[in-house]
């Protein structure tokens, strides 16, 4: 309302300063700092966890053996030698590297979602004919110019650490059949889906097509610059929808294999809903977060407050979104009460993670619902930015408990090494958006609504 009428649009170039290269490589040296005294922190950890374990576990095999023997009148080393075989059932046996290789799919896994939400984002653009969010377009392209890097890290996840992280993969190279000690029918009966081939095929294979769409449709972006007319954007149309359908059924797929298998003997089928949600609300949230930098920056400054502010309310509709999703999930387990199923929430209300567990609804839900509530909240960059911050920790946090009760156990903390390690890959992500920027003009000029998105007005 009262907006002057915007004609004419103007490149804006990006430039990446030595300034902001140097805070990055500062943060980045840091970060691998502590993760590096982390990792050492973790190595003591866990040795004086095996040792403390062995001395218990000598007691009381020593106990088990007194007892047996003044019982029965004999030596009881068989049947103790019986119970330790059963007992080591193949089980691997957890580490530090347990908990780095966690912590490397933690931060893989969460920069990947945002960086994929921002994908989503062009092309459901695209697809509904929207054309407010145009001025904005080339952040989310930069943003998903990351998918490359999250392809390396996740592809070494599933090649390099899927030993130390997935209990099925660790029964599956014992090779056990029906009968023998420690067989599990349940893993047994998954082998079609989770097996070490679709594992170690299946998820670059994934995120390597979700990189062919995304350089179709950034090839289609900057040729609409060059050449303007509508047959690029009608092209970036057809294959945003193309990508729309892969994307449902590969991020199904992609979710339960990385995240959903660490819980092999648990299923959702609400999974991978949950985990879209995450990647939209965070996606959305980075998206806003470089659009208020580069503002700050005196860029974009035709990107008006009512951007803004839809930018807004999709953060607000989409943490609500999450918080429907978890609700239906845990209730609908809460009320079933199947054992098969209550294991999942059992292991993340044990004493150890219940504090987490209470904090990740708020900091996901209860918060920024109180916050962005408010329609001149939305258009506040102060508060945006508390309520973006709540959001991406928030988040951080439910992917941490998505992974370590299944992985690291009761002897996941967060502490210098999960620090350390989110801000190396929070690094090389703003540093890969920073330099995506400085590719291509700010504003994509010619195309068709580019002027609707200038001129955007909700008229309240």
């Amino acid at each position: 309302m009262g907006h002057h009428y915007i004609s004419e649009i103007q490149d804006e170039k990006f430039e990446f300063t030595s300034k902001s290269r140097i805070i990055l490589t500062v943060i980045l040296v840091i970060g691998l700092a502590l993760a590096g005294i982390g990792v050492m922190n973790a190595k003591s950890h866990w040795a004086k966890h095996k040792t403390e374990t062995a001395k218990v576990e000598n007691h009381e095999a020593n106990g088990h053996a007194s007892a047996a023997a003044e019982s029965h009148g004999h030596d009881a080393a068989p049947a103790a030698h019986k119970e330790d075989a059963h007992s080591a059932g193949g089980h691997h046996e957890k580490s530090w590297l347990t908990q780095l290789w966690a912590n490397i799919l933690l931060n893989s896994y969460y920069f990947m979602l945002f960086t994929i939400g921002a994908l989503f984002f062009i092309a459901v653009n695209y697809a509904a004919n929207a054309g407010w969010s145009t001025l904005v377009k080339r952040v989310a392209e930069a943003i998903s110019g990351y998918l490359p890097v999250a392809f390396i890290t996740l592809t070494a996840v599933v090649i390099l650490g899927k030993g130390e992280l997935y209990h099925w993969y660790q029964y599956l190279s014992q090779g056990l059949k029906e009968g023998d000690a420690g067989y599990d029918a349940i893993l047994s009966g998954k082998t079609w889906f989770l097996n070490n081939s679709s594992f170690t095929i299946g998820v670059p294979v994934i995120i390597g097509v979700w990189i062919i769409f995304r350089y179709v449709l950034r090839k289609a972006s900057i040729n609409e610059d060059k050449v303007g007319g509508e047959a690029n954007f009608k092209k970036s149309i057809k294959y945003s929808a193309g990508f729309i359908a892969f994307f449902a059924f590969s991020f199904s797929i992609l979710s339960w294999m990385l995240m959903m298998s660490i819980d092999a003997h648990w299923f959702s089928t609400i999974f991978s809903i949950y985990n879209f949600a995450i990647a939209f609300v965070t996606g959305l949230t980075v998206i806003m977060f470089f659009t208020l930098y580069l503002k700050s920056k005196g860029y974009l400054e035709i990107v008006s407050d009512e951007v803004i502010h839809d930018l807004g309310k999709f953060m607000f509709a989409f943490s609500i979104f999450w918080g429907y999703i978890w609700i239906a999930q845990f209730l609908l387990i809460w009320y079933a009460n199947l054992p098969e199923e209550t294991v999942y929430f059992n292991a993340r209300l044990t004493p150890h993670y219940k504090p987490l567990f209470l904090i990740n609804v708020a900091m996901n839900f209860a918060l920024p619902f109180l916050i962005l509530m408010m329609r001149n909240a939305k258009r506040a960059p102060k508060v945006i930015l508390v309520a973006g911050s709540i959001i991406l920790l928030g988040h951080w946090l439910d992917v941490y408990l998505m992974i370590m009760p299944g992985t690291v156990g009761e002897m996941a903390e967060i502490g210098l090494l999960e620090i350390g390690s989110t801000m190396v890959f929070a690094a090389i992500f703003i540093y890969v958006v920073l330099q995506g920027l400085t590719k291509a003009s700010l504003i994509t000029k010619n195309h068709p609504y580019v002027l609707e998105s200038a001129n955007h007005d909700v008229g309240v």
